[in-house]
């Protein structure tokens, strides 16, 4: 039996994408478009990889609420947040703690190999929204604006909290989504470790001064 009903769900599923159509002017990267994906990716890793698959679902669709609370912060500032939308959902309060544990273990910065299976099923779907070839061509721009960082913060967050975990082999947990994906996120990671590389050159830095 699903720790989460199907009503609970589609309530949370309504009242986050409510949000972000409120907020879609300053949810530039991590609006309803990006909630979507990793929800519907999270669903199928966790099916494929046998844990809870509603509360992975629940789980993709409040991890990234933070953004609706602060820009440029992380899973715990949005914590009342999304217990709040969970509460009013009618998600068992020992649920809902789950649901945000789950959050914070799939969190790319201090995520580790021995995760849960749900939160492995969370990250994979997260972690190949950022691996996407069109990401750093026309998300980056909007992770920037949304989160009022500079290029040369993002490129070093992206090299300092991802490539560890792809050297180490666990960019992707489940074996079918490493061997599909893991081009692209070597591609990915080399592209920012080249533009943290290049924006070293004296040259490079006027010339990003010149064109704003």
């Amino acid at each position: 039996m699903s720790t989460v009903s199907s009503e609970s769900i589609r309530w949370v599923e309504d009242e986050v994408a409510r949000m972000c159509r409120d907020l879609a002017a300053r949810l530039q990267f991590h609006g309803w478009h990006h909630v979507s994906f990793v929800r519907d990716k999270a669903v199928h890793f966790a099916r494929r990889n046998g844990s809870d698959a509603a509360l992975v679902e629940v789980a993709a669709l409040v991890h990234d609420v933070n953004y609706m609370v602060r820009r440029n912060s992380l899973p715990v500032d949005g914590r009342d947040l999304r217990l709040g939308i969970l509460r009013r959902a009618g998600v068992p309060d020992g649920v809902a703690a789950r649901v945000d544990a789950v959050v914070e273990e799939a969190e790319m910065r201090t995520r580790h190999r021995g995760i849960s299976p749900e939160a492995q099923a969370l990250s994979d779907a997260d972690t190949l929204f950022k691996a996407l070839p069109v990401t750093p061509v026309v998300l980056a721009p909007k992770y920037l604006e949304e989160n009022g960082i500079s290029l040369r913060e993002l490129a070093h967050k992206i090299v300092g909290e991802q490539a560890g975990k792809h050297d180490e082999g666990y960019y992707f947990y489940d074996p079918e989504a490493a061997a599909t994906y893991s081009r692209w996120a070597t591609a990915n990671l080399e592209l920012w470790q080249c533009i943290v590389e290049s924006l070293d050159d004296p040259t490079v830095d006027r010339l990003l001064s010149a064109v704003g």
